[in-house]
């Protein structure tokens, strides 16, 4: 029998187990480098990916999971947002009424803006009540809407006997009625042209103050009046948000310790009708403010109590006070309306020494109005009187296109001049090759957040459509330009969401994302672009539409957050002639159910 060289055998058997080893390295390396080209250069890799970071996002609570989701969002991962609950369908979260009851009282304090902070927020998309229609069209929803998209009918019981609304099958119907004028706002606005020069252009930009469903701003734009009409959000009776379903110029707003965000002399008329603000209250300080934003010449207006009402003799009394001490000329008190004409200059306050008013010091911007506490000085007029008086600036529409006083000088002017011809250029191209639906019958409110001088509006003002101007409260104030032009509008800080309620706007259009988040001293961001997108989509009704005009890197970025927030978006060039390296994003927002959302 041979002998076996047992050591060499084991050389052998060593060896090959080396080898095997070595192979079973190279072949979980070589995996490994194409699983990364796999994660890195498919789909396959973002859908993997976005699997195991909703796993990790739901597995952390608070803050971290907010920013943990607004990072993978922001830097491009295939996420998208889940609806909120089915109660948030109506959420407003500066005026969240379980966070303000909690507020002070004081001068109505706990119902004026109150925004939780950003880490509070939640990121999530307010979804349609169960049986949501697309709004009715303009102007058939001057008269009705649809009842289940806001199916609250305490307005109409409560109020319908006055012609307020009514509810009859599917619909709320609007008789155009008010408490002071129970036979229909046409009637009472007929009465009031008997006193004030409501038609023929004198008079463009007016006020509605505790406005109801505002029906009298309805009504007054047969008249080319253009009202802004407020109230308070009432969690009741939601009159703001029956305005704007109905296609008027609404906002939720109250007056209570801060100035309006609205430039100085901005209306020509400011109404009152039944508004219950106690204007001789606070030193007057309510009246005070009235008068900060009512233009040179222009008109008050306060229809219902204290004027001439059983039991508010002292009231009343008090009311003509203070407007003769502000030498406010009356020009009719007819039953329970009372009608004044504020002064062109402040002459008659400082020849009147014992009217207990004072101006305020000449420091004093009466414009600025972002979170500013009311003041009990009566703003100066010594220096706009002539220029910004009713009678003295353009009569509309020429007012529309002629550079006013407040556009600050020649280089003022030009700079108008230059926004009028851009827009008006933009807003062709968007029309015809974007084929964009404004100016077509399924668009009626449209926001414009960063205006500017108002040109994009301004191009827009043969359509049958009203534009929310915004200027952002940490850019050059130029809100007062777009009032003096005819346009309306307001401050505001997009690192905040707006006081509307959700789906009020079929168009929303912005330019420069980051000039809106950034801080202009610093240039660091003041909040995230995924915020400011989640309320756009609040903002905007489904079907409606958002276009966003940024840099290449900006509108791609937009691009993925759209995706994100379930829109369908394109990006398109620019207008031949722009000669900017810019892109334009055009995104519609999809009508989501609460159960398809979901899922």
């Amino acid at each position: 029998m041979g002998n076996f060289d047992l050591t060499s055998s084991k050389h052998h058997i060593t060896q090959a187990r080396q080898w095997r080893f070595l192979d079973f390295v190279s072949l979980v390396f070589f995996a490994a480098i194409f699983l990364f080209l796999v994660l890195v250069l498919t789909p396959l890799g973002d859908s993997i990916a976005a699997t195991g970071s909703q796993a990790l996002i739901t597995s952390t609570t608070g803050a971290k999971r907010r920013h943990h989701l607004i990072t993978l969002i922001e830097s491009g991962r295939n996420l998208t947002l889940q609806s909120c609950s089915a109660d948030a369908v109506d959420y407003m979260p500066c005026e969240d009424p379980t966070r303000n009851r909690l507020l002070s009282r004081e001068m109505n304090s706990y119902r004026e803006r109150h925004c939780p902070p950003p880490e509070e927020r939640p990121l999530c998309l307010i979804p349609p009540p169960v049986g949501y229609n697309i709004p009715i069209q303009w102007p058939t929803s001057l008269y009705k809407i649809w009842h289940e998209n806001m199916p609250y009918n305490k307005l109409a019981d409560r109020k319908g006997h006055q012609g307020w609304m009514k509810k009859e099958g599917a619909h709320f119907i609007f008789p155009g009625g008010g408490t002071m004028f129970p036979d229909g706002a046409v009637k009472y606005i007929e009465q009031l042209e008997h006193y004030i020069p409501i038609s023929g252009g004198t008079l463009r930009t007016v006020l509605d103050m505790g406005c109801g469903v505002a029906s009298f701003g309805g009504y007054l734009l047969a008249e080319d009046l253009l009202t802004v009409s407020f109230a308070p959000r009432d969690s009741h009776k939601s009159q703001i948000q029956f305005a704007l379903e109905r296609g008027i110029p609404a906002f939720v707003l109250m007056l209570g310790t801060r100035r309006l965000p609205f430039p100085a002399f901005s209306f020509d008329l400011i109404h009152c009708s039944r508004c219950l603000i106690p204007f001789t209250a606070y030193n007057a300080t309510y009246f005070i403010e009235v008068d900060r934003l009512l233009r040179p010449g222009g008109y008050l207006i306060i229809s219902g109590p204290p004027v001439q009402w059983h039991g508010l003799d002292k009231e009343w009394e008090e009311l003509q006070t203070v407007a003769k001490a502000l030498c406010y000329e009356s020009v009719v008190v007819n039953a329970n309306t009372a009608i004044w004409k504020k002064p062109v200059d402040n002459s008659c306050i400082e020849t009147q020494n014992q009217s207990g008013f004072e101006l305020c010091d000449k420091s004093d911007d009466p414009s600025y109005a972002w979170y500013f506490k009311l003041k009990r000085c009566v703003s100066r007029l010594s220096s706009v009187g002539g220029k910004l008086a009713v009678g003295e600036i353009p009569k509309w529409p020429l007012r529309l296109t002629k550079s006013p006083s407040r556009a600050g000088g020649k280089n003022g002017n030009e700079e108008f001049e230059s926004d009028t011809r851009i827009w008006e250029k933009r807003m062709l191209y968007y029309k015809k090759t974007l084929n964009l639906k404004i100016g077509s019958e399924a668009v009626r409110n449209v926001m414009d957040m960063d205006a500017y001088f108002g040109g994009f509006a301004a191009a827009l003002i043969s359509d049958p459509v009203w534009v929310m101007n915004v200027v952002p409260h940490n850019k050059p104030s130029t809100l007062g330009v777009i009032f003096d032009r005819g346009l309306i509008g307001v401050y505001h800080d997009w690192c905040e969401p707006f006081s509307s309620y959700p789906r009020t706007y079929d168009f929303i259009h912005m330019t420069s994302i980051e000039s809106l988040i950034k801080d202009p001293l610093t240039g660091k961001k003041r909040c995230n672009i995924l915020d400011v997108m989640v309320e756009i989509d609040r903002l905007l009704r489904p079907e409606g539409t958002f276009v966003a005009r940024d840099s290449p890197e900006m509108i791609k970025k937009l691009d993925r957050v759209a995706r994100s927030i379930r829109w369908e978006s394109t990006i398109h060039n620019t207008e031949p002639e722009s000669h900017t390296n810019e892109r334009v994003l055009v995104a519609t927002k999809l009508l989501l159910t609460l159960s398809s959302s979901s899922q």
